[in-house]
Order: C-alpha cells, then sequence, then structure tokens
C-alpha cells in the first residue's frame, strides 16, 4: 500500500520524529505499508509504523501481530500501543484496521533475517507464502479512548494528551459571564421573562404607563436574586482559592520542593505527610511504614471515620527517598475518570512487567493521611477530574409538589389577565366612535384610536391592557418564597433543640430549602430497618456451631413475644458472661475455654479461626486484649472479631500478607501461642455476592479457604454432606431470625495445593483485566467458592432506637402509612417489625413468600424457566386471593387494619408490568408494608411505584449507601448520620441523627411550613387581584381606552414595598398550634396530606373576597368624590380619587393579612404597620416634589389637598371596613359550623400558658453542661473543611430570626357563643 501518511500530532510531540516516505523491507515478513511515523489512534494512544531497522530500534518499538483477537505493538516501555481488536472494539476505539488475510502464528515485524520471518510467517495448506496485508488509515474519530495512559515523572511525554490541571473551580460565574449568565439564569421563570416583556412592551407608544411602572419592580427583584448569586459564587471563589493555594510537597530535580496545589500536574510524583489531604488521586507508590502500608481517614468522602488501609505494590516499596523517587519512570494504563469511589482498574508497568492495580493503591483527593509520617505517590487523576470532584456534580434536584400546583395558579392568572385584556379590548372596537366629538377623534388620529380601523383598535387596546393590567402576576412571590424557606431551614430546623442528639452532637440539617412544605404533606414512608429503626450497635448474642446452639440471653423481640403471650421471661446471667461492645453472650459451654470439652471442639476451632481470619478488620493500639480497638468497615465484622477474641481466639496483628491471631486453650487450658496465617486471597463481599471469603494458609501448609455470608448464598454452595448438621443450622437460623437477630453462615474448604495454583492464576488474570474487572473477579471466586463445609452461624442483635415504637404510632396517627425495606430475612423483619408497632396482633396479615413446598420442589429440580414460572404464578394467585380479601375486610364496619409482607424474590416478579397494578391495588389498602429480603434497586422500584403509580407524597429515610437510590427516588429522601457512613447523608434533603426525629421533622416543621407557604401564596394571588381589579374596574368608565388609574410608582411599589414585608413575616412566624400540641394531636397533620389549604376551592374563595374588596375600594372612593370638594372648592380630580383609591388598598389588604394570622407577633406589628407607614412616608415626599420633564405634576400635592379635608379620613375609616366586613362575617360562620381541625383544638387549649421563649429556655436547661456546650459549639459558624473538594456549604447566619415569640391571636368575638361547647369537643379523625 502505497500513499500519503499523515503525522500523528501526540506521537510527533513526544517523541520528536520527522516525516519521511519510506518503505517496509523486503525482510519484514511480507507486509506491506504506507511509510511515515505516524498513524492510528486506538483505546491505548497511537499505533507508530516505523520504516527502517535502526528507526524502530531508536525508539526501541517492536510489532508483534499474536493469535487471537489481540495483537499489539509494543513502547520500549512495554505499553501496549494499540490492539487490533474484533470489529466492535476497534470501532468504539475510533479506528479502521483492515486485514486482507490472516493466517499462522506469531511474527515478529523488526530487525532480523528475511529467510527466518518468511520460515515462521504465515501458512496456507503446507505452502508457505508471504502475503501481503493492508492497513488502512482510517481518519480517528473523535472520541474520548476507553483508558488513558500516564507517564511517571515525565511531564513532556504527558504534554501532548493535554491532561487537565489541578486547579478547581466550583464558582459558577466569572467576572465576564456574571450578568449575562446571570440574567439567563433569572429569565429562565417564567414569572421573571414575563415581567421582562412587559417592561419592553412599556416602552412603545401603546403603552399607558411609563418604562418605570415595570422596570423598578423587576429591576428590583433581579437585582436581590443577583446579589444573592453573587454572594454565594464569592464565597466559592475564596474556598476554591484556599484549596488550590494548599502546598504540597513535588518531586523536582530529586529534591522535595513545596507548591499549591493548582500547579500539579498528571504523572507527578509528591510527597504526603501525616494528617494532611491528599491534593489529587494518587497511585501509592512508597510509605514510612514497614510493608508499604498506610492508613487513610475518607470521612470527607463518606463520613466513615473508622481508618482505611491501603497498600503499595511491592516493587514500588523502594522510591521513598527524593534520589530513589527521581529514578522511577513507570507507565499507568488505568480507566478513564469517572464516579465511582469504590472501584479502580488499572495497570502498572515498569521494567517490562505488568503489575495490576486496584483499589487498594488508590489514595482520592479529599482522604488524610493516618498513622504514618509520610507517603510518596503517583499523580493519576487531577482537579476536576478526581473522583470527589466528579461525584460532587449532578445531584438530583426537586420540586415540591405545592411549587407544581403553584405554577398551575400563575397560569391560571395568565388566563385570567388575558380574558380581562379581551374583555377591554373588545369593549374598547365597540365604543369607538366619532360621535363622541369632544375625544378630538379626527381622521388624523393614531391608528389606536381610529374608528375607521376597529380592528385594529382591538388589537392595540389589547396589548395595552396586558401592558396595563401585569400586576396580577405576583413579581416578588418567588423571591419572597425562597427567602423564606431559606429562614426556615437555616433558623427553625437546624436549629431546633428537639432534634438535637447530644450523644453524637449533631443537629438536624436541612441540605435544601426546596422541600419544607413537602414535609408537611408525606403520605407514604419507606424505610430501611438497619441503622435507621435499629441502632446499628451490633452485638454478638447467640451462634450455632455444628449443629449444636449456644447462647442464652433474651432479645428485645423474645421479649416482646413474651409480654403479647402473657409469659415471663427467665433473664438470669450466669457467672461466665461477659458483655463488652460488640459482644454480649452468655453460655459456659463455650466461655473460658470449655469449648474443648463438647463433642466435636475441632468444628469448634475451625467457627472460631473462621471469626479471626475472614475479615478486613485493622486493629489499632496496643495488642494486648483490653487496649485494642478494631477499625471495621462494618458493626457486624467488628462483633464477629471481637467473639474470636472473647473465645480465645485474638485477633492482634495484620500485615497486607498476613495475619495473626493469639490463640488461647486449643491445645490446652492456659497455653497461649501467636499463630501468623498467611492470607493468600481475600474475595471481597458485595452486595451482589453476599459473601466474603479468604484463602489462608496455615503455619503447617495446609490451604484453607473460609467463608461467610447470607444463608441463602452459602446453602447453595455447600457440599452434598453433613445434612443433619445442614438442617439443624437452618432450623437455628429460624429461630434466630424469629427473636429479630441478624444471622450469617459460616463455611470452609481444604484446598489441594494444586487446584489453588491453577485457580490463582485465573484469578491474577481477573485482577489483571483492564475490562469487567469486577465482573471477572465473580465469575472467577465462583469456581472456588464451592463445595463447602458448613460450620455453623452467628446471631448479632441489633437493638432498637430510643423511641422508635412511639414515633411509629404517633406517624400512623396522622395517617402516614410506613413500609418497611430491608435486607433481613422474613422472621426477622416481621419480629422487628411487631417491636416497633408497626404490626400487632389485631392485624390481618398478607404473607407472600418464596418459601413455599410448591417453590422449593421447583428449585430443587434445578429449572430456572420453570421456577421463574412457578414463583410468578404463585405471586399471582396470592395477589389476587389478598386483594379480594382486602376488598371484604375493608368494607365490613368493624374489619381489622391490614398489613402485607413479601419477600425480594417475590417483589421481583411483582414488580412485573403485568402484576404491579395489583400490588400497588394492594399495598395501598395495606396500613403496613415489610418488604423483606430486597436489594437497593428494589427499594427504589418500590418507592418509584407509589410515587408515580399512587401520586403520594413519599418520604425514605436511611442511613447506608444502599439506602441511596430510595432517598433519590422519594419526594423527600431522610439521610440519618449513622454508623454507616455519610452516603446517605450526603445523598439527602434533611439530615438527622434519629428516626423518632422525624416527629418533628413531619408534624412540627412540615406542618408549619406548608400551612405558611399556603397562606403565602393564596395572600399574594388575593392581593394582586384586588389591586388590578381597581383598574379593571376603571377601565369601564375610560371608553375602555387604556387609560391608568394609579400614578406609576404607585404601580412600581405595590409589590416590592408597601405589601411585601408583612407576608414574609406569616411565613416565618405564624403557628396554628404549638410545637408539643402538633405532637399530642397528629391526626391534625392529616390536614396537609389531604391538602386542605391548597385546593382550587381556597383559590376561587380568595378570588371571590378580592373581586368584592375591588369593588367596594373602587366604588366607594368614586362615589364619595363625586360631591366632594377641596378646601379651594375645587371638586376631586382622577389622581386625588386614584391616591385615595390606593391609600385604601394598602391599608386593606395590610389589615386582611393580620385577620388570617393564628398568631401574632411584635413582628407582625412591625411589618403590617411599618408598611403602611412606609406607604404615608412615600406619599408625603413623593406628593412634595416636582423636577421637570417627569410625570409627576399628577399627584403633586395631592396628599396634603386630601388631608385637608374630610373625604380622606370619611375613606380611611370606612372603605377598609366595609371591604373587610364580608371576610370577618365568612370566618365567624366558617370558624363557628365548619371549624377545621386545628381550629378546633384551639379551642380546647384555648386557656394553656402560652409558649414563649421561656419554654425554649427550659429546653435548653434541660441539657446537661456538657450537651449544651456540645449544642452550642455545634451551632457556631464553622469554616468550611478546605480539604473537601467542595465549596457549596452555606456560612452560619446569626440574625433577628433565632428565636420565635409566639403570642396566640386575640379571641374573636364569635369564641365567646361557641366556647361552651367547644371545651368538650374531641379533635376529629
Amino acid at each position: 500500500m502505497k500513499g500519503q501518511v499523515q503525522s500523528c500530532h501526540r506521537l510527533k510531540r513526544a517523541f520528536r520524529f520527522n516525516k519521511r516516505a519510506q518503505t517496509w523491507p523486503a525482510g519484514s515478513a511480507g507486509v506491506s505499508c504506507s511509510a511515515g511515523r505516524a498513524v492510528v489512534g486506538g483505546s491505548f494512544g497511537c499505533l507508530c509504523v516505523l520504516a527502517k531497522d535502526h528507526d524502530r530500534a531508536e525508539l526501541g518499538f517492536t510489532v508483534e501481530v499474536s493469535r487471537g483477537p489481540k495483537k499489539q505493538i509494543v513502547s520500549p516501555r512495554g505499553i501496549l500501543l494499540v490492539g487490533v481488536l474484533p470489529e466492535g472494539e476497534r470501532e468504539e476505539a475510533g479506528m479502521s484496521v483492515y486485514w486482507d488475510r490472516y493466517r499462522g502464528s506469531t511474527v515478529r515485524l523488526g530487525g532480523g533475517d528475511s529467510a527466518s520471518s518468511r520460515a515462521a510467517s504465515f501458512q496456507d495448506g503446507g505452502n508457505r507464502q508471504a502475503l501481503s496485508q493492508t492497513v488502512r488509515l482510517g481518519r480517528v474519530q473523535p472520541q474520548h479512548p476507553a483508558h488513558r495512559t500516564i507517564f511517571c515523572n515525565d511531564r513532556e511525554a504527558n504534554l501532548p494528551v493535554r491532561f487537565k490541571g489541578n486547579s478547581v473551580s466550583t464558582t459558577k460565574y466569572n467576572i465576564l459571564t456574571f450578568l449575562p449568565k446571570g440574567l439567563f439564569e433569572q429569565f429562565r421563570r417564567v414569572a421573571n421573562l414575563y415581567f421582562l416583556m412587559i417592561s419592553i412592551m412599556s416602552t412603545t407608544p401603546i403603552s399607558p404607563v411609563h418604562p418605570i411602572t415595570n422596570v423598578v419592580p423587576l429591576s428590583l427583584v433581579l437585582l436581590v436574586s443577583l446579589i444573592k448569586e453573587a454572594f454565594e459564587d464569592w464565597k466559592r471563589l475564596q474556598n476554591d482559592m484556599a484549596i488550590n493555594n494548599t502546598p504540597v510537597d513535588l518531586l523536582q530535580d530529586q529534591k522535595w520542593e513545596s507548591v499549591p496545589w493548582k500547579k500539579l500536574q498528571v504523572g507527578d510524583i509528591v510527597r504526603v505527610k501525616q494528617d494532611a489531604f491528599f491534593p489529587a488521586d494518587l497511585l501509592f507508590l512508597a510509605s514510612t511504614n514497614p510493608d508499604g502500608v498506610c492508613y487513610i481517614e475518607t470521612s470527607n468522602l463518606d463520613g466513615e471515620t473508622n481508618l482505611k488501609i491501603r497498600k503499595a505494590l511491592e516493587k514500588t516499596w523502594d522510591y521513598l527517598l527524593p534520589e530513589k523517587a527521581s529514578e522511577f519512570h513507570g507507565e499507568i494504563q488505568c480507566e478513564q475518570p469517572n464516579n465511582s469511589l469504590y472501584t479502580y482498574t488499572g495497570n502498572l508497568i515498569m521494567d517490562k512487567q505488568t503489575l495490576p492495580l486496584s483499589p487498594n493503591q488508590l489514595l482520592l483527593r479529599g482522604c488524610s493521611l493516618r498513622n504514618t509520617e509520610y507517603i510518596v505517590g503517583v499523580i493519576i487523576f487531577t482537579g476536576h477530574e478526581t473522583k470527589v470532584m466528579m461525584n460532587s456534580m449532578n445531584v438530583p434536584s426537586k420540586r415540591s409538589t405545592l411549587e407544581r400546583k403553584l405554577d398551575k395558579l400563575i397560569l391560571a392568572l395568565f388566563g385570567g389577565l388575558f380574558f380581562m385584556c379581551l374583555i377591554g379590548a373588545i369593549g374598547s372596537g365597540v365604543f369607538i366612535d366619532r360621535k363622541y366629538f369632544y375625544l378630538g377623534l379626527s381622521e388624523h388620529v393614531e391608528q389606536q384610536f381610529n374608528p375607521s380601523n376597529r380592528f385594529v383598535v382591538t388589537i392595540l387596546t389589547m396589548f395595552t391592557l396586558i401592558t396595563l393590567y401585569s400586576t396580577i402576576i405576583p413579581i416578588s412571590l418567588y423571591v419572597s418564597i425562597e427567602m423564606i424557606k431559606f429562614i426556615q431551614c437555616t433558623q427553625f430546623i437546624n436549629k431546633d433543640l428537639h432534634m438535637y442528639h447530644a450523644e453524637s452532637n449533631t443537629p438536624a440539617l436541612a441540605r435544601t430549602s426546596n422541600l419544607n412544605e413537602e414535609l408537611g404533606q408525606v403520605e407514604y414512608i419507606f424505610s430501611d430497618k438497619t441503622g435507621t429503626l435499629t441502632r446499628n450497635l451490633m452485638e454478638f448474642f447467640k451462634c450455632s456451631i455444628g449443629g449444636e446452639m449456644y447462647g442464652t440471653g433474651v432479645t428485645e423481640i423474645e421479649r416482646g413475644i413474651a409480654q403479647r403471650n402473657g409469659l415471663k421471661v427467665d433473664e438470669t446471667r450466669s457467672a461466665t458472661a461477659v458483655h463488652e461492645k460488640g459482644f454480649n453472650f452468655d453460655d459456659a459451654r463455650l466461655m473460658r475455654g470449655s469449648w474443648r470439652n463438647e463433642r466435636d471442639p475441632e468444628i469448634c476451632k475451625e467457627f472460631f479461626r473462621c471469626l479471626a481470619i475472614c475479615h478486613t478488620v485493622l486493629p489499632e493500639g496496643e495488642e494486648s486484649s483490653g487496649k485494642i480497638t478494631y477499625q471495621a468497615a462494618s458493626p457486624d465484622e467488628a462483633a464477629l472479631v471481637t467473639a474470636a477474641k472473647n473465645f480465645g481466639f485474638f485477633f492482634c496483628r495484620r500485615t497486607p500478607i498476613s495475619i495473626t491471631v493469639r490463640e488461647a486453650n486449643t491445645e490446652k487450658m492456659g497455653n497461649v501461642q501467636d499463630v501468623t496465617y498467611e492470607i493468600l486471597n481475600v474475595l471481597e463481599f458485595n452486595s451482589t455476592r453476599k459473601r466474603q471469603s479468604v484463602v489462608c494458609r496455615y503455619p503447617n501448609g495446609r490451604l484453607v479457604l473460609y467463608c461467610k455470608g447470607a444463608d441463602t448464598v452459602i446453602y447453595e454452595r455447600l457440599c452434598d454432606e453433613n445434612n443433619d448438621i445442614k438442617k439443624m443450622t437452618r432450623e437455628h437460623l429460624e429461630q434466630f431470625g424469629s427473636s429479630g437477630l441478624r444471622t450469617l453462615c459460616l463455611a470452609y474448604r481444604d484446598l489441594p495445593n494444586d487446584l489453588y495454583t491453577k485457580w490463582n492464576e485465573k484469578f491474577i488474570q481477573a485482577k489483571s483485566s483492564l475490562r469487567e474487572r469486577e465482573k471477572k473477579l465473580d465469575e472467577v471466586a465462583e469456581l472456588i467458592e464451592k463445595d463447602l463445609v458448613l460450620i455453623g452461624c452467628t446471631a448479632i442483635e441489633d437493638k432498637l432506637q430510643e423511641g422508635v415504637p412511639s414515633c411509629i404510632e404517633t406517624l400512623s396517627r396522622a395517617g402516614i402509612k410506613i413500609w418497611v425495606l430491608t435486607g433481613d430475612k422474613m422472621e426477622t423483619a416481621i419480629n422487628i417489625a411487631y417491636a416497633c408497632n408497626l404490626i400487632n396482633n389485631g392485624m390481618k396479615q398478607f404473607i407472600v413468600s418464596s418459601e413455599t413446598d410448591q417453590i422449593r420442589e421447583a428449585e430443587d429440580r434445578g429449572d430456572p424457566v420453570e421456577v421463574a414460572r412457578v414463583i410468578k404464578d404463585s405471586v399471582r394467585q396470592d395477589l389476587d386471593r389478598y386483594l379480594d380479601e382486602a376488598q371484604q375486610l375493608l368494607h365490613s364496619p368493624h374489619g381489622p387494619k391490614l398489613t402485607l409482607v413479601i419477600d425480594g424474590k417475590c417483589l421481583m416478579y411483582a414488580l412485573d408490568p403485568a402484576l404491579r397494578v395489583k400490588l400497588l391495588n394492594l399495598s395501598l389498602n395495606c396500613s403496613s408494608v415489610v418488604c423483606c429480603r430486597v436489594s437497593p434497586l428494589q427499594k427504589a422500584q418500590v418507592t418509584s411505584l407509589v410515587k408515580k403509580g399512587a401520586r403520594k407524597i413519599t418520604l425514605s429515610i436511611g442511613d447506608g449507601a444502599n439506602d441511596v437510590s430510595m432517598i433519590q427516588a422519594a419526594h423527600v429522601g431522610v439521610g440519618i448520620s449513622g454508623l454507616e457512613g455519610m452516603q446517605a447523608v450526603m445523598a439527602s434533603d434533611f439530615a438527622i441523627a434519629q428516626f423518632r426525629f422525624l416527629t418533628d421533622l413531619l408534624l412540627v416543621h412540615g406542618r408549619w411550613s406548608y400551612l405558611r407557604l399556603c397562606k403565602v401564596i393564596t395572600y399574594f394571588f388575593y392581593k394582586n387581584l384586588t389591586f388590578t381589579l381597581t383598574q379593571f374596574w376603571f377601565t369601564f368608565q375610560t371608553g375602555f381606552s387604556g387609560q391608568r388609574f394609579y400614578d406609576d410608582w404607585f404601580q412600581s411599589l405595590y409589590n416590592v414595598i408597601f405589601t411585601a414585608l408583612p407576608v414574609i413575616i406569616v411565613g416565618l412566624f405564624d403557628k396554628d398550634v404549638s410545637a408539643s400540641i402538633s405532637k399530642r394531636y397528629p391526626e391534625l397533620y392529616k390536614e396537609g396530606i389531604r391538602n386542605m389549604f391548597f385546593k382550587w376551592k381556597v383559590v376561587a374563595l380568595w378570588a371571590f373576597f378580592a373581586v368584592y374588596q375591588s369593588l367596594v375600594i373602587y366604588n366607594f372612593t368614586v362615589a364619595a368624590s363625586r360631591n366632594g370638594h377641596n378646601s379651594s372648592g375645587k371638586i376631586f380630580g382622577l389622581w386625588d380619587v386614584s391616591t385615595m383609591a390606593f391609600t385604601g388598598i394598602v391599608v386593606t389588604v395590610n389589615l386582611r393579612l393580620l385577620m388570617i394570622c393564628n398568631s401574632i407577633t411584635r413582628w407582625h406589628h412591625i411589618s403590617v404597620w411599618g408598611s403602611v407607614l412606609a406607604w404615608f412616608v412615600f406619599i408625603f415626599t413623593y406628593s412634595a416634589i416636582m423636577t421637570p420633564r417627569d410625570r409627576q405634576e399628577n399627584v403633586y400635592f395631592v396628599i396634603y389637598v386630601l388631608m385637608s379635608t374630610f373625604y380622606f379620613y370619611l375613606c380611611l375609616l370606612l372603605v377598609p371596613v366595609a371591604a373587610l366586613l364580608c371576610d370577618f362575617l365568612y370566618q365567624g360562620i366558617q370558624r363557628f359550623l365548619f371549624p377545621y381541625d386545628y381550629q378546633i383544638v384551639q379551642e380546647i387549649h384555648r386557656h394553656d400558658p402560652e409558649e414563649s421563649r421561656a419554654e425554649l429556655l427550659e429546653v435548653g436547661h434541660r441539657l446537661t453542661p456538657d450537651e449544651a456546650r456540645s449544642y452550642a459549639i455545634a451551632q457556631l459558624p464553622r469554616e468550611t473543611s478546605k480539604h473537601t473538594g467542595f465549596a457549596f456549604d452555606s456560612p452560619g447566619f446569626e440574625s433577628f430570626f433565632a428565636s420565635q415569640a409566639g403570642v396566640f391571636a386575640p379571641y374573636k368575638p364569635w369564641d365567646v357563643v361557641r366556647r361552651a361547647s367547644a371545651k368538650h369537643r374531641t379533635p376529629r379523625n
């Protein structure tokens, strides 16, 4: 093949070679190729085609074409430049490589004897013939390769790739983009865009108002929003600068130089000292600790404070000192940047060896170094390509249901605006006529008033009236709501002492302010069990070894079962009982070496060794039983290792390749010896495998695989022996589950050396794979995790959190249905549900289980298709039967409450589209649902089923990473900051420390927020409609000409000054009942579930009062002015009447606000009377000033003239009274005849002492000095961590909103009539 070859830009810069058109020599295995040093870009870099032998030798390239799907060209450092891959993979890599013909074995294309090359070349039917191969250099597609190649300690080689720098920017704007981008963000809101259009229209001749009328309120709203955006972005910029300028040691010229983080590049070698944070994602090379290990803390990533161990590759342990580190020139092939914190695949190529890399060699940005003097590492990912920064993006945004309904209300207002403008426009077209000679409608009049073309008059008047009536849309509504929600979160939710957990020093945290009111409408709660309903403080409680059960303790669940059955429980403990953190076991048969006297001491020994060896726990502290502490990934693991210690198998030391166990009483009583077990392989636990295995070698050479995991997984992999032990252990598992205990099965397998050697080769290959490494490791693990011998099982107790039963009972009374979604066995889940009052004996239980004889028989036959069919048919039959039964029970007058229990296997088929509707209908008829053995994905699917299928407001609460998808799927996500890290909190909308705090979060803050925002939105709608309708009524008296009734500045400042503050105060401080009464009468919460306060019926009622009040205000002021005159004897003009009408509107709407308040504080008085005062101050000033070239001559001195007349005072007194009379009567009748639930409760507690600051102080006094100090410290403004990579934390705010001084509204006159009867009423359900 001959032709022009384009030079590869990246290789040209990296290796500095020239373009020369050359041809492959004849001795190159008969391969002809177009010349040049250039060519095709693939997954791993570029293919360099070299012409001469010395050219290839110059760069050290060898070209290999090998049998199989992958043929490679290898660089001098061993890096694969391009693989000649299958077609699909070639296309993915952006290559176009065509091979005409291919035969035979390996050919090395390079300097060498041509005859020998041909002799080893392609064969066809025994005839050796050199065939030509054609490589077409196709156009490289502009797509990212699947992997990246990094040259360590060689910036020049990395330069062509243009890796991203390490500077981090979390700001939304810069100096140039702030104004355009900020305005774009603001005008994405329909209301702001609408007012922009109105402002533009007001500059045209058809506008009856000055542009200032619409520009001023729009500008004020935009100014407030942009100032807020600028302040938040400035805080982000400051945080970014602090992060980017943090110093770190960089290897330069064989010495460490301190440089800021932002100057680091991919491939650089850095040194990180103890307690410092990693500046980027690093490949761990060497450590000052022996055996190349270091300890890191990942609390900034996932909130877990327990230390993690990381181990460097043995080949890199020596690169610790700068002189030695400067010699390191390996190459790294690894995955492209991604947001997976717990996975990493790559290879390190050094000294012509390929070494697999895993997460054990990865040090992530945001983590800190602990218990290690310093480490040396190579930078792999920088800046925004680090895993922590990639996790900080794409946070799911949620909008509340109320906000979506508000959009519909805005659309309704648009419809009302169009209807009003249409009436005016048609009226103008009909009214316009030259017979009204005094209007001067001559032939040369402008088109808007030309009777000769009534259609044009109608159209132009339409636009005129749209401008005139634009105030019907509340421009400041969104800004006011944002401000209210923000203050509700920062000052009320975050600072509520009732949701402060003193033990962990954790206050409640609102991570978003978008969903406050959604908390007041929740109907379904989806809860995890472990760590959410329970404490996640695991204690080893019972066990079964070799078919024998051990442990005599009584669990909380067993006590509850005994109480329900009227039995007494004997809880005397023996002298050998031990109770410490993670261990609460009582059985003399195993303690203090007594297990040696059991029937089968050898299996007991295997049990204890499995506990002591099969784990990933790290020991800390002195190697003595009383002083050592265990750092474990989960409390379960720590409990199991602690149990082994108490049984005489003390895990005391770990290195990357071994575990040391101090074994007591194994040979004879009192004998103690340290035994070191070599750890050969660790097959880690994940949610798919549900098990963990360790391959270890005993000091005597014995090879053993220890495995622990879920019973369903372990039983599938047991050998066909010891059926009696299997049967007894299964019975024990069911008993443990019925007692509410968490169970794990333990098993082992002795491995022959030859079997292990063959398997280990496959394991190493899978571990070195760059594609689907996790999947391949799981497949390899399946090969050895079989034919296991069952040892026994463990039972761990996880006690309920404090206050969970009473909290669930309270929430149930509030009309909230609670579903528990857990991975535990059905027996455990049911008994936990009993313990926390989710299920009781009076309920009818519907159980859908896969543990039936029919399903077991199908599983024994081993046909997966038949198993699926049998389970699906069984689930369909159960759902149909239970649905019919539920309908009958619901129609019976005294039918019991219903509960559904379903396991994960059945749930998988029940979520099938064919059965989904039946499952949903049955679930919605049940007061509680328990789903057991469910996966994280199924949790999210169940949540979405109710959210989308039933269209109900849902809340998910959990504490672990397996709850994240469920939390994000619900309308509201609540994370519990527990012992499983902070993944759930980081994905949540609200964070609390205990499940019981849901009572305050929902029944108090959620309910208050819902009531307040409903009042805010409906009041905004009312006051704008009232104001606009007075202008509308005036249009009928002006021949529909579009003449304005009010001065431009009146219209501009009505929304942003004269009526803005009072409604914000209502949104912050209004309370119908106190917090304690809200929790005492949880039935009040049902009003939010039914959305009683933001229905179209409520909106229509407010619209009716707006129409009535606008008619009263307009007609009273106009009618009263007809016979009035000022002190000069002149009659009142337009601006006198309109000023008087505007005064009446300001006073009326502000007084109307006080009438809707349930509690009135000093802030209510300040805001309402301050707004009225602001109007008078403005009009006194505005009327006293007149400047040339403005329109203020209209109202010059108007207020002074008005106040000199009796007309002003008469209207000021009578107009608000007459306007509010209808509202006053309605409220009295409604409260007397059709009261809301909260109004009845108000009557019952009308004489109770008022809740005020004194009660809050009393709550504070109930805290101990340490608790009070912890809470005070937690509330202090604190600096955001410089090392997390995040810059989104809001700063601490201190303001006058810190406390609420609530004073109930004065008694209404009609209350006297109802007082006697109301006192004895009880709240309605």
